[in-house]
């Protein structure tokens, strides 16, 4: 009996990896927490006047707020920088360091890694390189190749963003491919027949409504309300009739318009809408996960707004939200997926970015 439990328990760790051939165990460590592999060594006084100039060119600043000192420092700036449009500071990832002589078998299965390797003997020119599930399942893998630290820190300071922009996606990646066989088949239903859209809306999200706003504006609203956490997706879409439909402040102003009319608090004439004091919106561009290039084709511009909603004339309430608009060009439409948490005294960036990664399975049907 000891023996069938003891590979019982060994068929349960390991994961199959069917490009190699050969087995994986599962991925170790949280979600949006990575294992940095560099030496931390001293910075010239000229790369730390390189880092000075570049941190003053940035509109915002880093959690870790410890002066930069040496090459992990200036890792951990990039990669603990503060999640934007928070009401309190979270960092993109939690980090770890260890130097490349304490990285053993036992670390290897981490989720994400970066490799910093700089020897003058093997490079000769700065190098990057991205793999996944290479000791461990799912895992994603960032290696910097460089010749010198002069030649790290000049990578780092112009790519860094980028780097840790990878590792964002490879974790939204992997949640969207969770939600994708677990979904609300009725909310789904609705999506096609009210928007002519789909969504991997998950099983845990209810069904709350079903709205045709004034001016035509159709609205599907789901809400999962479990423990002391609110999470909301509302998707709607209107008429494309406006060639500056996708600039931030007509895409703030619609979505003032269209939340505003049916999403309240318990005071009469109190009505929920954007937060432009202490956090403006802000505007990106994003592009689909690479789990959904073969609905979007790649090429679809995804405008991404990021921001803090607050409820107007009633309780003190706000929180984060994100919203993903997209033009539905063969419908000449335009439609938006939201999501916003409501979570007093919760640290939200996981359950954002959670809820964040179901909107980027928008897609259309015809």
């Amino acid at each position: 009996m000891k023996k069938v439990l003891f590979f019982v328990s060994i068929a349960v760790l390991l994961v199959s990896c069917k490009d190699s051939g050969t087995t994986r165990v599962s991925a170790t460590g949280s979600i949006y927490e990575c294992l940095v592999v560099m030496p931390s060594s001293p910075l010239t006084q000229g790369e730390l006047n390189l880092v000075r100039e570049t941190e003053e060119a940035r509109p915002t600043g880093s959690a870790y707020d410890e002066p930069v000192q040496n090459t992990y420092d200036l890792v951990r700036l990039t990669l603990e920088a503060p999640m934007p449009c928070l009401p309190q500071i979270e960092p993109y990832f939690k980090l770890t360091q260890v130097p490349a002589g304490a990285f053993d078998n036992i670390l290897k299965p981490t989720r994400n890694i970066l490799l910093v390797d700089i020897d003058p003997t093997r490079f000769t020119q700065v190098k990057a390189k991205t793999s996944f599930d290479v000791w461990s399942h799912p895992q994603a893998v960032y290696r910097i190749q460089a010749p010198d630290q002069a030649a790290f820190v000049d990578f780092w300071l112009h790519n860094g963003e980028a780097v840790r922009e990878w590792f964002v996606r490879q974790e939204l990646n992997r949640q969207l491919s969770f939600y994708r066989y677990s979904t609300n088949q009725d909310g789904r239903q609705a999506l096609h027949e009210d928007l002519n859209c789909d969504l991997w809306v998950p099983e845990d999200f209810m069904l709350i409504d079903r709205l045709t706003l004034a001016g035509g504006t159709k609205v599907v609203w789901f809400c999962n309300n479990k423990g002391p956490m609110r999470k909301d997706l509302v998707v709607y879409s209107y008429p494309y009739t406006d060639a500056n439909a996708f600039t931030l402040a007509k895409l703030n102003k619609t979505r003032d318009e269209v939340l505003g009319q049916f999403i309240s608090g318990s005071v009469a004439g109190s009505y929920m809408g954007t937060e432009y004091k202490v956090f403006p919106p802000q505007l990106s561009y994003s592009k689909p996960l690479s789990i959904m290039d073969s609905v979007h084709s790649g090429h679809t511009t995804i405008y991404e707004v990021r921001g803090l909603w607050k409820l107007y004339n009633g309780e003190a309430m706000g929180g984060p939200y994100v919203s993903l608009t997209r033009l539905d060009e063969e419908g000449q439409r335009v439609v938006t997926a939201e999501t916003f948490l409501f979570a007093p005294g919760q640290k939200k960036r996981t359950a954002l970015r959670q809820s964040e990664a179901i909107l980027y399975s928008l897609s259309f049907h015809y």
